[in-house]
């Protein structure tokens, strides 16, 4: 009997190789989706929303040079990615953390300008260029929307998987790291919305995402809702988390903040990330040296 697979624990943590479509055994290039994946992944998306706003805003970079950098950035540690032979979580999260970061402010030139409402206290402009299209979260929301889809239409015209344990193929993963960007980027103006214009404020925000995650998990009993589906969803959603949880961090405590700034909810974050990568690294090493010492791993005595 084959098990169904789920959002939270896809596939054998045991297995370092992937089985490509002419049955050719690769090495994986993308970690499995655990409970520690999405505990990273929330980790990796509030620095991505601290980060983010310490470039644009607290060293007063602006939106638009801050985009131009950080997406630089994103494509300089993707082609990395692109080119490793295998899956190396201190980069796989890299890549993760970039996207996050490119993502944030890609979202705020989108959807902000450069009304006194989105600036700093005591700020008239960021930085050179252009504030911001100011196009509002729902019509910036709508258009990386469409934009995903079409990304998802193009990968399924494709024939590649949609399951991340067996991407092995240059296009594949290309398919998914476009993805992964846009959905960041929807995230942060799903978040920004949340935060500061739904009257929700971060703490309602946030309950409300968490909310919506914990119904992902009941439809992951449900046989006739794809996990593939389920995935995407949360992965979008983990975002707008990140960035409500970001901004609670860091924003004023007459605006419902913690105040802690910037730069140290970013320090913090980043110890944080970095110690759940070393725990991942290490995790890795285990699981991919136990079909080498010809043993069932613990992961696969389990199942």
């Amino acid at each position: 009997m084959v098990k169904r697979s789920s959002i939270i624990a896809d596939g054998d943590a045991a297995g370092a190789k992937a089985t490509s479509g002419t049955g050719k055994s690769v090495m994986k290039k993308l970690p499995e989706v655990t409970v520690a994946f999405w505990v990273m992944k929330i980790a990796a998306t509030t620095l991505g929303e601290t980060a983010g706003d310490l470039f644009a805003q607290t060293l007063q970079i602006g939106y638009f040079l801050t985009t131009i950098v950080l997406f630089l950035v994103f494509v300089v540690t993707l082609v990395v990615q692109l080119r490793s032979g295998h899956y190396q979580p201190f980069l796989y999260w890299t890549v993760i953390l970039s996207t996050s970061m490119a993502g944030t402010t890609m979202s705020d030139f989108m959807n902000r300008d450069a009304s006194a409402e989105y600036l700093s206290s005591g700020t008239s402009s960021l930085g050179w260029g252009p504030q911001g299209l100011g196009m509002g979260y729902p019509t910036g929301a709508g258009i990386l929307v469409s934009i995903l889809l079409a990304i998802f239409f193009v990968w399924k015209l494709s024939g590649m998987t949609f399951q991340i344990r067996d991407i092995v193929t240059f296009r594949g993963e290309t398919l998914f790291w476009a993805a992964i960007l846009v959905s960041n980027t929807l995230g942060t103006s799903m978040g920004d919305f949340l935060s500061d214009s739904s009257g929700l404020g971060y703490g309602g925000g946030a309950l409300l995402v968490v909310g919506a995650l914990a119904v992902l998990v009941a439809l992951m009993k449900v046989p006739a809702v794809p996990n593939t589906l389920l995935f995407w969803i949360a992965f979008v959603l983990t975002r707008p988390l990140g960035a409500t949880a970001g901004d609670f961090l860091t924003k004023p405590v007459a605006k419902g903040g913690l105040n802690l700034g910037t730069i140290g909810s970013s320090v913090v974050l980043l110890a944080v990330l970095s110690a759940l990568v070393a725990y991942g690294h290490m995790r890795e090493r285990k699981t991919t040296d136990w079909p080498a010492s010809g043993q069932d791993s613990p992961a696969r005595r389990a199942s």
